[in-house]
Formats: structure tokens, C-alpha cells, sequence
């Protein structure tokens, strides 16, 4: 196994923030109408665990292949070249243009079966790291706020992040020296 053998894709809805706190001081007797979410894409790779984020509108075809053409530029620019994505069943990544984008961008999609998350298991774990350490972990006053402390999270976790599955090196450890 390679770094861009294969990246891991899935989606997080994340609601947008009404009002300061409510998770961690466990007040939601405020309703805040009309707030809605926001949705946290994620391409983690197979092998490195190397991750790129992006907070979108949607969870749409369109907007899941436009997430897909950024994730593989961004990861070939740090010199990995990108084969195959595996995603769950989710309608942006069976749609129409999402499949245009891996045929395009000469990515094979595989597809977990239904009902089996742990298949796509580096992206979900990735997802549970990212709400604990980033979108949970202080008390937010906007979303704005929150999408702002995003980059600086993950130059954390890709540059010097400790992970256990690879020895206690962070992921940029596992790229090619050139990156």
C-alpha cells in the first residue's frame, strides 16, 4: 500500500451554531429556529490517514464531485497521486455527477455496502476525531468562528498529530519526502 492507493469519503451534517455553548453546558431549552446545518466533507487517506476537510452547503452530487476535484488537486500537490475513493451509499456519491467526476479525474469509486459503516472505518473515525478535537472542543460563538478554526485543526492533525495506528507519527510522516 501507497499514499492515493485509495482515499476515504464521507460526509458529517453539522448543525450551524444559534447559540453559544449548548453542548457543552447542556442548555438547550432555547430553541433556535431556522439555523439548519452545514455539512463537513472529508477525504482521508488509506494509508498515510492524511486528511482534507472542506465545510460545504450541501450534500449534493454536484457539490460531493466538486469536493472530490479539490481533495485529489490538494492531495497532488503533496505528490499523491490518487486511484481509487470509497464511499458509503449516500446519494451524492451515487449521482450522476460524481461518477462523471471519477471518470474524469480516472479515480475507480468503490461503494461500501449498506448498512456497514465500518467499512469506510478510516473516514468515520476521522469524523468522530475531528467533532471531538475541533468542533466540539470549545465553546464556538459563530459558525464562522468554528469554520475559522478549521485549517489551523488540521495542519495540527496532518503535521504533528500522534497516531497510534502509525507507530505515534502523524500522517505527513507516511508522504512522499518531496511533499
Amino acid at each position: 500500500p501507497a499514499p492515493g492507493d485509495m482515499i476515504h469519503v464521507d460526509i458529517k451534517p453539522l448543525g450551524r451554531i444559534g447559540c453559544v455553548g449548548h453542548r457543552i453546558h447542556g442548555d438547550r431549552r432555547q430553541a433556535s429556529p431556522g439555523v439548519g446545518w452545514e455539512y463537513v466533507h472529508v477525504a482521508v487517506d488509506d494509508h498515510s490517514r492524511i486528511a482534507y476537510v472542506e465545510i460545504l452547503a450541501d450534500q449534493l452530487g454536484a457539490t460531493c464531485a466538486a469536493f472530490l476535484e479539490r481533495a485529489v488537486a490538494w492531495f497532488g500537490t503533496r505528490g499523491i497521486r490518487l486511484h481509487r475513493v470509497l464511499s458509503d451509499n449516500g446519494g451524492g456519491y451515487l449521482s450522476r455527477a460524481f461518477r462523471t467526476a471519477c471518470a474524469t479525474l480516472t479515480v475507480r469509486h468503490r461503494r461500501t455496502r449498506p448498512y456497514t459503516p465500518r467499512t469506510n472505518g478510516k473516514a468515520e473515525r476521522f469524523i468522530q476525531t475531528l467533532l471531538r478535537e475541533w468542533a466540539y472542543t470549545m465553546p464556538y460563538a459563530t459558525s464562522a468562528e468554528r469554520r475559522r478554526a478549521l485549517r489551523p485543526f488540521l495542519a495540527y492533525y496532518n503535521r504533528r498529530r500522534p497516531h497510534a495506528s502509525l507507530e505515534y507519527e502523524p500522517p505527513w510522516s507516511r508522504l512522499p519526502k518531496a511533499a
